[in-house]
């Protein structure tokens, strides 16, 4: 293509207009800019994404060189939790979402979830076992189970009362108050003493950092969460068979394999006969990882009644 410089100043000229007429309305000096702009350093790619700062986060609690892979993975799950959490919060802050965003919205939260199980397998597999047993106990009371982005996206998939632990469903109604909803939240029996049924320190600290975090999301969520943005759609879109499989697939990924995931690596480290060895933070790994018994699940509606009592047990994508 010919350079032309009359058509150059003239494109130039034109966006030298439109940022006078940005910077103007907000009372700026245009010039000012200019010069920030004349005066910075190029951007380069590691100062764009902090990259020392990122490769800098990995601080051990003990010698062993294990426990760097077992921070790197756990920050890159928390970085996978956060890109679901923007495509979810895209699609919900849409006010009307066509068919096809709502398709390509869960559908990157699928790919999200379907790259961390199969990564959970490899930090599984690329870690020494008598090593974690090890540097495992300077890790006390911290516990996988404190990942409130987790938990964020759990409450912004459905509604909350789908989240209460099966045995205290019957205690409350779809459109009870948030606080009584958030009391009765599965996970919280997840993290009781074994001994005692007591919260541990675990829960402890993670209620006092979130608590209040988790319920004003729930009052938000109410009537905006995932599920809610489906039964808005036409009713064709709804009756779409490959939004409903992809709607499938995500409660299949987040409640089922997600967990069983976990429960696989608990297994393998932890259900070391004849006695088995508590989590760090004393969660009671056994009853709150299989998901067959927490039957938690997002979109009952888009299963069948067999697939609902084999929930956790014999379901396959």
């Amino acid at each position: 293509m010919q350079y032309n410089p009359m058509e150059l100043t003239h494109e130039i000229l034109e966006r030298l207009e439109q940022l006078e007429e940005k910077y103007s309305v907000m009372g700026q000096d245009i010039l000012s800019y200019l010069d920030g702009l004349l005066y910075a350093d190029y951007l380069t790619y590691w100062d764009y994404i902090h990259l020392d700062t990122l490769l800098s986060l990995q601080t051990p609690e003990t010698p062993f060189p294990d426990e760097k892979i077992f921070i790197l993975y756990h920050q890159i799950t928390e970085l996978y939790f956060k890109l679901s959490l923007l495509a979810i919060e895209q699609l919900l802050d849409a006010e009307a979402p066509g068919l096809d965003f709502f398709k390509r919205q869960v559908t990157r939260v699928n790919r999200y979830f379907d790259s961390l199980v199969s990564s959970f397998d490899i930090m599984v597999e690329g870690m020494d076992r008598d090593e974690f047993l090890k540097f495992r106990m300077s890790l006390l009371p911290a516990s996988g189970f404190q990942s409130a982005q987790y938990r964020k996206i759990e409450l912004m998939s459905t509604d909350m009362y789908r989240l209460v632990h099966g045995s205290k469903r019957e205690e409350v109604k779809p459109d009870s108050p948030v606080e009584e909803l958030y009391q009765r939240l599965y996970w919280k029996s997840g993290a009781t003493e074994l001994a005692t049924g007591k919260k541990t320190l675990t829960l402890k600290q993670f209620e006092q950092k979130y608590a209040e975090e988790f319920q004003d999301l729930g009052r938000e969520m109410r009537h905006r969460n995932l599920w809610q943005a489906y039964l808005r759609l036409p009713e064709a879109d709804r009756q779409d068979e490959e939004l409903k499989q992809l709607m499938r697939h995500y409660d299949f990924n987040i409640e089922v394999r997600w967990p069983l995931s976990h429960l696989r690596s608990a297994v393998r480290y932890l259900d070391a006969k004849p006695q088995v060895i508590e989590a760090t933070g004393g969660t009671n790994w056994q009853d709150y990882l299989p998901p067959r018994k927490q039957r938690i699940i997002f979109f009952p509606d888009l299963w069948t009644d067999e697939e609902l009592d084999n929930w956790g047990k014999s379901i396959r994508f």
